[in-house]
């Protein structure tokens, strides 16, 4: 499984391109039969450790890609500080295990 994070609009479907995926082959729906998922931070639920329950559909796919949610001004809504935590467990998680993939 390969990981790729990064900055909204920084071309991380045209490198997972670069990696011979198409266009079709890629979906932001976790269901979608397509060996690469974006748009990842979008599924993360908002409760603690609610990520958890994602992991075994999100290893069934070759590549991942998530806009980076934890730079940039913190945000006054708890709810939202929570989110952007939870996607940064989930993404230290994948990417953990990932290294163990290789």
């Amino acid at each position: 499984m390969v990981l790729i994070v990064g900055g909204l609009g920084a071309g991380k479907r045209a490198y997972a391109q670069t990696l011979g995926y198409t266009p079709r082959q890629m979906s932001p729906r976790l269901e979608a039969p397509c060996p690469v998922l974006y748009d990842l931070q979008a599924l993360v639920p908002v409760k603690v450790d609610g990520w958890h329950a994602l992991l075994p559909a999100l290893l069934q796919k070759e590549v991942l890609i998530c806009n980076e949610v934890g730079c940039g001004v913190v945000p006054i809504d708890a709810k939202e500080r929570l989110w952007r935590e939870e996607v940064g467990r989930l993404c230290i998680a994948l990417a953990r295990l990932s290294l163990i993939h290789i």
